[in-house]
């Protein structure tokens, strides 16, 4: 008799992890910052209790793809992949802290490859499993909270301190607290640009169509053009118009730095930002419209009660497209002196410290991620909000 595998994304992330955790270190310790480390696999650096424990969980998840589908199916699913990831995450606190009390000062325990690929498959399979369920917004919500607070109780503990990228963070803690409040800066300020801008351009597209053709066509060129190179053409004309105005240098307005970077995110975000106002708008239905005229509404009126509400998810879809996006490039404006996460994460390439770029990399990713699950919350709720 066959077996039939009923969830063949949750299978294909149990056997990624196996293969991750069989193939690849889930530690490594180097001599010094600088240095490669030797791989250590999750059975030698964990200890024995964590390789049981992932071994288990990573059984229930792969019967759980065998399962019929069914609720139960999906909350053991749900379950079994949270406890996996705050295992993931012990294990690696522990490991770090066995290997460092042998080791010398300069030593260093980074995260390696099976870590990372567990603990991503681990949200991907609980991601999967609230998506089957039809989880609402509350039960979200309820589960990511209960994974912060266990991470942070771990961090709260100590369990992460000799980890290099804890390290790192301690060695430059005022910098980052000071790159981390430049880059939410420029993403805020990029992001009202846009919104400010791309919000009424898109209306003007709706309003009077024969526009969309030229302005799509300069926005597309826009986004078709690298964003270090729109920064690099950016320093020119910034630079002779300080020269030429040289009290704009006491605004900070300059070729290089924040003047130039926030210019160049409001451009790239004008894209999504009319695309997906144009689209909301034109996509309200018009008998809601003659509905509103029906009751005597003029076009303002129409437009503030009915258009706009109804519009509203797709608006913040496209806000939400624009903020993860002003978040990555963020990254980059360090190149030109903007400052912000990027100077991590070039500062770690020069000198070949991969937890330095960590320390910029990841609290960028979750920058991106905690702005998409909260657009994507309020985004829901006015879905119920304004559903007929």
């Amino acid at each position: 008799m066959s077996v039939a595998i009923h969830n063949q994304v949750l299978f294909a992330l149990v056997i990624v992890g196996g293969v991750a955790v069989v193939a690849s270190g889930f530690v490594s310790l180097a001599p010094n910052r600088l240095m490669s480390g030797n791989a250590i696999p999750l059975w030698e650096a964990g200890g024995s209790s964590a390789s049981i424990a992932v071994a288990v969980l990573g059984a229930i998840l792969l019967a759980a793809c065998f399962a019929v589908p069914s609720q139960a199916a999906c909350y053991a699913a749900l379950v079994s992949a949270g406890l996996l990831l705050m295992v993931v995450f012990a294990a690696a606190g522990q490991s770090s802290s066995s290997l460092m009390a042998g080791a010398k000062p300069a030593a260093r325990v980074s995260l390696g490859p099976a870590f990372w690929i567990l603990a991503a498959c681990a949200i991907l399979a609980m991601t999967d499993a609230l998506q089957r369920l039809a989880a609402g917004i509350g039960a979200r919500v309820l589960v990511v909270i209960s994974i912060a607070s266990g991470i942070g109780l771990l961090a709260a503990g100590g369990a992460f301190d000799a980890l290099s990228i804890v390290r790192e963070y301690r060695t430059h803690r005022q910098v980052f607290v000071n790159a981390l409040v430049r880059h939410m800066m420029l993403v805020g300020i990029s992001v009202a640009g846009a919104v400010a801008i791309g919000f009424p351009l898109g209306v003007a597209v709706v309003r009077r169509p024969r526009l969309q053709g030229p302005v799509f066509t300069i926005l597309n060129i826009l986004q078709t053009i690298p964003s270090i190179a729109l920064f690099g053409l950016l320093i020119v004309p910034l630079s002779a118009l300080v020269a030429a105005v040289p009290w704009l240098a006491t605004l900070g307005i300059g070729g290089i730095g924040v003047t130039p970077a926030i210019i160049a995110l409001v451009l790239y975000a004008l894209l999504p930002a009319v695309r997906n106002t144009s689209a909301g708008l034109a996509g309200v239905d018009r008998a809601a419209i003659d509905a509103g005229r029906g009751m005597g509404l003029n076009r303002r009126q129409i437009f503030w009660q009915l258009e706009l509400p109804l519009a509203l998810p797709v608006l913040l879809a496209g806000l939400r497209i624009v903020t993860v996006q002003a978040v990555g490039l963020a990254v980059v404006a360090a190149l030109i002196g903007a400052g912000g996460l990027g100077t991590f994460v070039f500062d770690g390439l020069g000198q070949y410290a991969v937890d330095l770029v960590l320390l910029g990399a990841l609290p960028a990713i979750l920058l991106a991620l905690v702005a998409d699950f909260v657009i994507q919350i309020v985004s829901a709720l006015l879905r119920q909000r304004f559903a007929p």
